[in-house]
């Protein structure tokens, strides 16, 4: 399934955050979303999930989800959204508690999504006995029993420590070449971008507007440091975000 958003705009108030956005998420892509604090990347996810409709434009989708997937459109945050009294494997089965499904399949479901982030022998712990990769392989199970068609992930490794990063951009990649997901990816993290993001969309400060698409024709499973693509590409997103950060100076000094 495609997501696609034309002609973006958005307001809150009097403040333009986004300002003529279009993109087109192709299935079984990861398109990475990265810019400036304050940009609108957050916003943009919030109205590509439809949390919010747009001031002007339009989201929609094209094509079919998978015949078993209960939300479409799922989304994963940085902060794990866990609760604390409930299980992994109780965390996991919440968004299948209000479907008319059997106890064995949601059981069945459960299962397959822990074994799938390798937290299958944790089911009966709770969420203060993890460490924050793992509460957010929990968060990624709970994601995966829903079988969505498209994933959007907002900022999902930015509380994590270097190390349980780089663990989880592991998962990632290897779950992806598993199912080939879909996905929007919001971060501020720019070696994120470069090896999880097939595409990588950077925006300007706010109003939040498009000022290149990098594609990345490296597969995942070889995004290895020092790979010349990899450097190219980084040093071109970082040109763009640089020059943000200079003209924001600039301003500043002349406000004074």
């Amino acid at each position: 399934m495609d997501l696609i958003a034309e002609a973006i705009h958005h307001r809150y108030g009097d403040m333009t955050v986004l300002d003529s956005v279009s993109l087109t998420v192709k299935s079984g892509e990861i398109v990475a979303i990265l810019g400036p604090s304050g940009c609108g990347k957050t916003t943009l996810l919030r109205l590509l999930g439809g949390l919010e409709r747009p001031t002007s434009g339009r989201v929609s989708t094209s094509g079919d989800a998978p015949a078993d997937s209960l939300n479409p459109l799922t989304y994963i945050f940085q902060d794990f959204a866990l609760i604390p009294w409930r299980t992994v494997a109780e965390n996991v089965r919440l968004p299948l508690e209000h479907h008319g499904m059997t106890s064995n399949e949601r059981s069945r479901r459960v299962a397959d999504a822990l074994a799938r982030v390798n937290l299958a022998e944790f089911a009966n712990a709770y969420p203060r006995q993890l460490s924050g990769g793992m509460k957010q392989r929990v968060s990624i199970a709970r994601a995966l029993a829903v079988n969505p068609a498209i994933f959007l992930m907002d900022e999902p490794l930015s509380a994590l420590d270097a190390q349980s990063r780089e663990l989880l951009m592991d998962d990632l990649v290897r779950l992806w070449h598993e199912t080939r997901f879909t996905a929007v990816y919001v971060t501020h993290n720019l070696a994120e971008a470069v090896r999880l993001g097939h595409r990588i969309v950077v925006l300007s400060r706010r109003p939040g507007r498009i000022r290149d698409v990098i594609s990345i024709d490296v597969p995942l499973a070889d995004r290895r440091d020092g790979h010349p693509e990899l450097i190219a590409a980084s040093a071109r997103i970082w040109s763009l975000i640089r020059d943000e950060a200079a003209n924001a100076d600039r301003e500043l000094a002349d406000a004074l």
